[in-house]
């Protein structure tokens, strides 16, 4: 079998892969918060504060191990990292359905972080088979499959949480994350040919030197924290904000409509955001990506109804979908072959230390100051991410230029 046939066979594969992922990390998300208020008679600043921290921690370890996970993976192959990553979360997901107390779900969640990269990791996995010229492309293909199957997860999580409970439904989920662990093992993994003067391996150090180079990939990668800190902000009290403005009545459903509404718009036009990436340039794309989010996600404070809660987040989808494909595609083309794995871990790092402090600013903000200021203030972030990468971008137009 020729390689541009692996290759697209590995596409296929890991697209449903992340299809059964993206779903199944999904599902549980509408009702982390509302799981926690079964514990025990609670005041809804409680749950929101606990929400914040339950749903942060994953990230705290996933922060710690995204770049160990990279380096691991250059050196001896990502398929065995993928694998690894979807049986622990599942292992871990599976037993959350046994907890009785806020503690022991906390414990759980920070567990799973040590797995949680298997999206980022097979981003790697599939942009090291990737020609540079269609690596936005390509990736934005493959987060298709992580965004159909976020659109479907919440619904279903929801459903499955009304119907047969929140803890039966954590049962469920970890399920269709070890189907993702057995389609890996079909997969066959290589890499493209490395460049002339390129090493077949570099040092760590090598690794950050060759990152703190490049001004706007340093940029670009820091940015990955503020975005995350921004999105996250609202994910763990959407359902909170859901039954605020609809009411209890099927409140999972509900939450997994509002939820879904974000996918809906990402899946529309991932793909061809990163089509426009690769042909008029990442970093001018990522700009007017950074730009249009925020712009979009400042309504959200204004609001009264369901349904405008729905459209904003839609909205959001359509605007944010590009972000990710068009920002590892400019990664692919910077970083050599060899040591791309480390890099997105770097990379990944950093968005994980956005999601450690987006939820945690997210439930307190709410807490404190109402569902609108969280909007508000992750309108701002995202305005402020899109200066930054402006400014470096014609700080260093040479850089800006090639790609």
């Amino acid at each position: 079998m020729k390689q541009h046939q692996i290759a697209k066979r590995n596409l296929t594969i890991m697209w449903f892969a992340n299809f059964f992922i993206g779903g199944s990390m999904t599902m549980v998300l509408p009702f982390i918060s509302l799981y926690i208020g079964t514990f025990g008679n609670y005041s809804t600043q409680y749950i929101q504060h606990w929400s914040g921290w339950t749903f942060g921690i994953t990230f705290v370890t996933a922060f710690l191990f995204s770049p160990v996970w990279g380096r691991i993976g250059d050196r001896y192959g990502r398929k065995k990292i993928l694998i690894a990553c979807a049986f622990g979360m599942g292992l871990s997901i599976f037993l959350m359905g046994y907890v009785e107390n806020v503690w022991q779900l906390f414990i759980l969640r920070m567990f799973t972080g040590i797995f949680t990269g298997f999206i980022s990791m097979s981003q790697a996995f599939i942009s090291t088979q990737t020609p540079k010229e269609i690596a936005g492309r390509v990736l934005g293909t493959l987060q298709t499959g992580n965004i159909t199957g976020s659109l479907f997860g919440p619904l279903l999580g929801g459903i499955l949480a009304d119907t047969v409970g929140y803890s039966t439904a954590f049962k469920f989920t970890s399920i269709t994350i070890f189907i993702s662990g057995l389609l890996v093992i079909a997969t066959k993994e290589y890499q493209m040919k490395r460049q002339s003067g390129t090493k077949s391996s570099y040092t760590s150090r090598e690794v950050l030197s060759h990152i703190l180079r490049n001004p706007i990939l340093v940029n670009i990668m820091l940015i990955s924290t503020l975005v995350q800190v921004a999105h996250f902000s609202i994910q763990p009290i959407l359902s909170l904000y859901v039954g605020e403005l609809h009411g209890t009545s099927n409140l999972g459903f509900y939450s997994g409509i509002a939820f879904s509404a974000a996918g809906l718009g990402n899946l529309l036009m991932a793909r061809h955001w990163g089509k426009i990436g690769d042909r008029h340039g990442h970093v001018k794309i990522l700009v007017l990506l950074l730009f249009l989010t925020a712009l979009v996600y400042l309504p959200g404070a204004f609001i009264n109804q369901f349904w405008q809660l729905v459209f904003v987040r839609f909205l959001l989808g359509m605007a944010i979908g590009g972000i990710i494909p068009v920002r590892i595609a400019y990664i692919r083309q910077e970083a050599p072959v060899a040591m791309q794995g480390e890099v997105l871990g770097y990379n990944t790092s950093l968005r994980f230390l956005g999601n450690i402090i987006g939820p945690a600013m997210g439930g307190m903000v709410a807490g404190f100051y109402g569902f609108s200021a969280v909007f508000i203030t992750t309108s701002t972030l995202l305005l402020i991410a899109g200066l930054v990468l402006y400014l470096a971008m014609h700080r260093n137009p040479e850089l800006a230029r090639s790609h």
